[in-house]
């Protein structure tokens, strides 16, 4: 009888409980990146991170939602699989833009330097090396 009583309790309870456990498992992959996106946007610099560990993770989540196919697991971790393609295809998109900003500006600084120094056998045919 007591137990009855506390069905309305119990119930929504329980729901409440699996519907954070299925966020949780949701969003749990993604949360450890989040640090590391801020980073590398705050610094432009994305030398420590590997974006093989991005490729792995893609593989791994493509073939997770093509045996969903096959065999359809709970939602939660087809729904995680999503979630974390998207973040990977982020944080890719993130490094290249860092990474490529980077190369320009050693590649232009670079040019910069060799135009304006003129010293010993860096000199162009059109103006000669001059004595610093």
């Amino acid at each position: 009888m007591e137990a009855e009583g506390l069905d309305w309790l119990l119930v929504p309870l329980h729901q409440l409980v699996s519907w954070g456990a299925a966020g949780a498992m949701v969003f749990g992959g993604v949360v450890p990146y989040i640090p590391q996106y801020r980073d590398i946007r705050r610094t432009q610099n994305a030398e420590g991170f590997s974006t093989y560990v991005c490729l792995v993770l893609l593989v791994a989540n493509i073939l997770r939602i093509l045996f969903w196919f096959g065999r359809h697991f709970e939602s939660p971790l087809l729904w995680q699989s999503i979630v974390m393609i998207l973040t990977m295809l982020l944080m890719l998109k993130l490094c290249t833009e860092v990474r490529v900003t980077n190369e320009l500006n050693v590649k232009r600084r670079f040019f910069a330097a060799s135009r304006w120094c003129s010293c010993g056998p860096a000199g162009t045919p059109s103006r000669p090396p001059t004595s610093c």
